[in-house]
């Protein structure tokens, strides 16, 4: 089993940045490739971005191109997200997920999930 725990979540002005870290625990070896979603209200959860395991590969949804990355360390078995140039709409809930076997942004590939963080940008 493998346990995951977001971190790093507040409130920012719009074009602030914030940087989320997801540190895993457990079983961590069965955490090949890594990946961030988020839910505002009244939304369906939705993909961010995701890193395979080495940390060469990384694949983002259209909104999050060229204003976040996402990077692990394997070392510390965390996770981050690097979020920049944020807006309003960015406000979510943001979830880390473990355990899929390819970078993918079906919510239903990943095994592992955290509570989440809440994301809050002010206009």
């Amino acid at each position: 089993q493998v346990q995951l725990v977001e971190s790093g979540g507040g409130l920012v002005q719009a074009g602030g940045s914030l940087r989320l870290s997801c540190t895993a625990s457990g079983r961590t070896f069965s955490t090949p490739a890594m990946g961030w979603f988020r839910q505002a209200p009244g939304k369906e959860r939705e993909f961010v971005a995701a890193i395979s395991r080495n940390g060469v590969s990384a694949y983002y949804a259209d909104s999050a191109k060229g204003r976040f990355t996402i990077s692990r360390d394997n070392a510390e078995n965390t996770v981050y997200l690097q979020m920049n140039s944020l807006k309003p709409e960015d406000t979510a809930v943001y979830y880390c997920a473990g355990g899929s076997l390819l970078l993918s942004s079906r919510p239903s590939e990943y095994n592992y999930w955290g509570r989440g963080t809440q994301v809050t940008v002010s206009s």
